[in-house]
């Protein structure tokens, strides 16, 4: 199958995203860079899948402060900015789509993506929110793109952890981007192979 994936440019003052640097070092698959701003990263999105005709679509973000890789289950219809994006923008309280629905499921098997990335020998989890940032924006138009126009393909989006070296000298959780870059690979097999997605528990308490 044909699998796309994107990760973010730099932002917020960093030299490296390791979203990036982690998406590019995964073998067989299409991979785009996206800029962290409102609005253009969508419009990279769409400009890649009209270049690549994707069936699989894997879109992944920069979390830092998360220790484990990350696969989102929800993005909601709400742009609310803590801090401006690449351009400067920062919107409040904003829909990503308006009139759009005010949620979507990731459409890849989630439970059998994070199990992929354990067996793997990589920390994985099922999150339950993607933000409100860029990332969850990015996430959320790939959603209704499906939704509204690709039928038949699938899309979610993955979290990675900080590299390790934008936390020197920081107790913050990293993770070497090969080893992100080796949970996206399983994660892509997954995305590609399972049909029904898995019966484990990936709930939270709060």
């Amino acid at each position: 199958m044909n699998v796309l994936l994107t990760g973010f440019e730099p932002f917020g003052g960093a030299s490296v995203n390791p979203s990036w640097e982690a998406v590019r070092l995964v073998p067989g698959v299409r991979a785009v860079q996206v800029p962290c701003v409102f609005g253009e990263a969508l419009e990279h999105l769409r400009a890649a899948v009209l270049e690549h005709d994707p069936s699989v679509i894997v879109c992944v973000g920069q979390a830092g402060g998360r220790a484990d890789m990350t696969v989102e289950r929800v993005a909601v219809n709400l742009n609310d900015a803590r801090i401006p994006d690449n351009a400067g923008q920062q919107p409040i309280d904003e829909p990503v789509v308006r009139g759009g629905p005010a949620a979507y499921f990731a459409t890849l098997p989630v439970k059998a993506c994070v199990a992929a990335a354990r067996a793997a020998a990589v920390p994985a989890s099922v999150s339950q929110s993607a933000g409100t940032f860029v990332c969850n924006h990015l996430f959320y138009g790939l959603m209704h793109l499906i939704a509204t126009e690709l039928p038949g393909v699938r899309g979610g989006f993955v979290h990675v952890p900080f590299a390790p070296e934008q936390t020197l000298g920081r107790s913050e959780p990293s993770m070497p981007v090969a080893m992100a870059a080796a949970a996206l690979t399983a994660i892509v097999t997954a995305a590609v192979s399972v049909a029904d997605d898995l019966r484990l528990v990936g709930g939270s308490l709060h």
